[in-house]
Protein backbone atom coordinates (compact mmCIF):
# COMPACT_ATOMS: atom_id res chain seq x y z
CA UNK A 1 0.00 0.00 0.00
CA UNK A 2 2.87 2.46 1.05
CA UNK A 3 4.30 2.03 -2.58
CA UNK A 4 1.24 3.08 -4.12
CA UNK A 5 0.89 5.90 -2.69
CA UNK A 6 4.61 7.08 -3.28
CA UNK A 7 3.84 6.22 -7.21
CA UNK A 8 0.68 8.24 -7.09
CA UNK A 9 2.71 10.97 -5.38
CA UNK A 10 5.08 10.63 -8.08
CA UNK A 11 2.98 12.11 -10.84
CA UNK A 12 2.10 15.26 -8.26
CA UNK A 13 6.05 15.91 -8.49
CA UNK A 14 6.49 15.47 -11.69
CA UNK A 15 3.66 17.99 -12.60
CA UNK A 16 4.41 20.81 -9.66
CA UNK A 17 8.22 20.43 -11.49
CA UNK A 18 6.73 20.76 -15.35
CA UNK A 19 5.41 23.60 -13.80
CA UNK A 20 8.14 25.59 -11.95
CA UNK A 21 9.46 24.99 -15.38
CA UNK A 22 7.14 26.43 -17.58
CA UNK A 23 6.81 29.84 -14.65
CA UNK A 24 11.25 30.07 -15.41
CA UNK A 25 10.52 30.00 -19.02
CA UNK A 26 7.96 32.42 -18.98
CA UNK A 27 9.76 35.01 -16.73
CA UNK A 28 12.69 34.57 -19.21
CA UNK A 29 10.58 35.19 -22.25
CA UNK A 30 8.79 38.13 -21.12
CA UNK A 31 12.24 39.89 -20.11
CA UNK A 32 13.40 39.14 -23.41
CA UNK A 33 10.66 40.69 -25.49
CA UNK A 34 10.88 43.26 -23.14
CA UNK A 35 15.06 43.90 -23.52
CA UNK A 36 14.21 43.81 -27.90
CA UNK A 37 11.10 46.17 -27.60
CA UNK A 38 8.69 43.70 -28.70
CA UNK A 39 6.18 44.26 -25.26
CA UNK A 40 5.16 47.27 -23.94
CA UNK A 41 7.39 48.46 -20.79
CA UNK A 42 10.95 48.91 -20.71
CA UNK A 43 12.04 49.20 -24.56
CA UNK A 44 15.43 48.85 -25.39
CA UNK A 45 17.71 51.70 -24.91
CA UNK A 46 18.38 53.53 -28.51
CA UNK A 47 21.77 54.22 -29.26
CA UNK A 48 23.16 56.48 -31.88
CA UNK A 49 25.14 53.81 -33.97
CA UNK A 50 26.14 54.09 -37.36
CA UNK A 51 23.86 55.55 -40.42
CA UNK A 52 22.82 51.72 -41.41
CA UNK A 53 21.88 51.07 -37.81
CA UNK A 54 19.69 53.61 -37.18
CA UNK A 55 18.40 53.14 -40.41
CA UNK A 56 17.41 49.35 -39.59
CA UNK A 57 15.49 50.12 -36.09
CA UNK A 58 12.25 49.79 -35.44
CA UNK A 59 10.43 53.02 -36.48
CA UNK A 60 13.02 54.46 -38.07
CA UNK A 61 12.91 56.79 -41.34
CA UNK A 62 16.06 58.96 -42.11
CA UNK A 63 16.16 62.52 -41.89
CA UNK A 64 17.08 62.34 -46.02
CA UNK A 65 13.43 61.19 -46.81
CA UNK A 66 12.18 64.26 -44.59
CA UNK A 67 14.72 66.86 -46.52
CA UNK A 68 12.50 67.96 -49.28
CA UNK A 69 15.48 69.93 -50.47
CA UNK A 70 18.21 67.24 -50.76
CA UNK A 71 19.93 66.76 -53.91
CA UNK A 72 19.10 63.42 -54.26
CA UNK A 73 15.24 63.96 -54.65
CA UNK A 74 14.86 60.41 -53.52
CA UNK A 75 16.43 58.43 -50.75
CA UNK A 76 18.27 55.53 -52.10
CA UNK A 77 18.95 57.62 -55.77
CA UNK A 78 22.42 57.57 -55.03
CA UNK A 79 22.16 53.45 -54.46
CA UNK A 80 20.96 53.30 -57.76
CA UNK A 81 23.38 54.83 -59.41
CA UNK A 82 26.28 53.33 -57.95
CA UNK A 83 24.13 50.14 -58.74
CA UNK A 84 23.76 51.05 -62.28
CA UNK A 85 27.41 51.78 -62.63
CA UNK A 86 28.45 48.69 -61.01
CA UNK A 87 26.04 47.08 -63.74
CA UNK A 88 27.87 48.48 -67.02
CA UNK A 89 31.23 47.87 -66.04
CA UNK A 90 30.22 43.93 -64.98
CA UNK A 91 28.76 43.69 -68.52
CA UNK A 92 31.80 45.89 -69.74
CA UNK A 93 34.34 43.02 -68.53
CA UNK A 94 31.89 40.17 -69.74
CA UNK A 95 31.93 41.48 -73.07
CA UNK A 96 35.92 42.09 -73.08
CA UNK A 97 35.99 38.28 -71.77
CA UNK A 98 33.98 37.07 -74.44
CA UNK A 99 35.94 38.72 -76.97
CA UNK A 100 39.27 37.49 -75.71
CA UNK A 101 37.89 33.81 -75.64
CA UNK A 102 36.83 34.18 -79.12
CA UNK A 103 40.26 35.69 -80.21
CA UNK A 104 41.55 32.55 -78.22
CA UNK A 105 39.62 30.12 -80.00
CA UNK A 106 40.77 31.65 -83.20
Amino acid sequence: MKELRIARQGGWVGLVVVLVALVIVAVLAKDALKKYGLMPGAAAPITAGSPGERARAPGAIGAEALDVNSATGAPGAAALDRARGLEDSVRQQAEERAKRTQDAVK
